[in-house]
């Protein structure tokens, strides 16, 4: 198993709150839930079961029927199990609860009990279908699980991060070959991505070729899922739109261009399934980014992206059957025909979101109300804000970063464009490469 960051997580819940409260693992499928949590309980306890409730046979089945009584209860899971529990030294991982809803709601009763630790995990786990005939338990912490992010790529590669690290401490320019080397690590990051099957894959020096067919499975098996929650296909078609319309650099996103007819209620009530799907990240635009950001948010003007870099680079060329190790050699190069601008936007939301930060950005109309700005990523720090904007080229053009720190002087701490080129300064806008953006990101709380 990768080293995972969400291991640290874990390990405080158990510490602090394991007697209290059972952990939910939240994440897409295949983020790697279902090891993380087996990986952790055998790390740490003395014993675990772990009951996998999309593959359970009928004797199981009816064990958690009942929960009238736990002491027989947990006679009968030991015994099914063949695995013998210790009081406060044992596990029990509900893997894929979402299809045992009952036993979710089961859970108030069991933490209360006291005599050992829950771990759940699922997915497509909050869409009402699964929960809207139980109780959600309060007792019920919720850890997001997200794909590997860059400095977890990093050390299943075995590449040494902390020499970004050293890199971002001192801030001084590394040059023009180290920083192109630099450039092209962080470029293999958003071809393969961070689900652990495509990582695994890469680390199996499999081609580009074989990484893409694992990736387009696990967007199929996506699909398969928005299917069983919406069978006329509209979810997966605005899945699908998501690159398009990032594309198209379009300040928001249209519910009624992904499915090409005006939005009804019941399409509004889909995009939502497949926000609560954790396959994409939503972030909102802010209309004052003076105050603090969630409170003037616009919930109706929002842009998409997807949670894994990776699958976003496999469905970008998804006009082809299977993406050539040419179109991955140029991506690789940095010589895409394409201003691909909108491929590092991906990879920079995904770096905030993997730091369980909020997703927004501003959009706005100079004093004539002909000219739009915008300003790709907004981060709080403190009672302050932290304006991003990101470019794959061409960053002399950052009109609209300096047209808001004009606007909202008082309000900016910092603003940093991040590219490909080199560390540097441009006035008060500071000029980061890509590959820091995690580090860096990271720092701004």
């Amino acid at each position: 198993m990768f080293k995972r960051k969400v291991m640290a997580k874990l390990l405080l819940w158990k510490e602090k709150y394991a007697g209290k409260y059972a952990v939910l693992l939240e994440g897409a499928r295949r983020v790697g839930k279902s090891t993380i949590a087996e990986a952790f309980a055998k790390e740490n306890y003395k014993s675990y079961i772990m009951i996998d409730f999309s593959n359970i046979s009928k004797e199981m089945k009816m064990v958690f029927e009942d929960f009238s009584n736990l002491d027989i209860f947990f006679l009968r899971l030991q015994t099914l199990t063949s695995t013998k529990l210790y009081e406060r030294e044992s596990v029990i991982i509900f893997d894929e609860i979402q299809l045992m809803p009952m036993v979710r709601q089961a859970i108030k009763h069991l933490v209360k009990d006291g005599r050992y630790d829950y771990i759940e995990t699922g997915s497509l786990i909050s869409i009402k279908k699964n929960v809207k005939n139980i109780l959600i338990p309060s007792e019920e912490m919720k850890i997001n699980v997200y794909p590997l992010d860059y400095e977890e790529f990093c050390w299943a590669c075995n590449k040494d991060y902390s020499f970004l690290e050293k890199i971002v401490e001192y801030n001084k320019p590394v040059g023009q070959a180290t920083n192109r080397a630099l450039m092209r690590d962080f470029r293999i990051y958003m071809a393969v991505g961070g689900m652990p099957q495509a990582v695994e894959a890469y680390i199996e020096k499999k081609t580009f070729q074989e990484i893409d067919i694992i990736k387009k499975e696990i967007i199929e098996l996506y699909k398969d899922d928005f299917r069983k929650i919406d069978r006329s296909g509209r979810i997966s078609t605005i899945y699908d739109s998501i690159p398009v319309q990032l594309a198209l650099s379009k300040n928001k996103f249209s519910l009624n261009k992904a499915i090409n007819k005006e939005a009804s209620n019941k399409d509004k009530e889909l995009l939502y399934d497949l926000l609560d799907s954790k396959t994409v990240l939503i972030c909102y635009n802010v209309n004052q980014p003076c105050l603090a950001l969630n409170l003037t948010e616009n919930i109706d003007q929002f842009k998409l992206y997807l949670s894994d870099i990776g699958l976003f680079t496999t469905m970008l060329f998804n006009d082809k059957s299977i993406i050539s190790e040419n179109i991955y050699s140029k991506l690789l190069s940095d010589k895409l025909e394409a201003n691909l601008g909108y491929l590092y936007e991906n990879a920079i939301a995904q770096i905030i979101k993997s730091n369980d930060r909020n997703l927004y950005y501003h959009m706005w109309y100079d004093s004539n109300k002909t000219r739009p700005y915008e300003v790709d990523f907004l981060l709080s720090e403190g009672n302050k804000i932290v304006p991003i904007e990101v470019k794959s080229s061409n960053y002399n053009n950052h009109k609209s970063i300096n047209e808001l720190a004009k606007k909202y002087s008082s309000s900016i701490s910092r603003r940093i464009l991040f590219s490909q080129k080199d560390i540097g300064n441009e006035g008060m806008l500071e000029l980061k490469p890509l590959y820091l953006a995690p580090i860096i990101i990271s720092h701004i709380n």
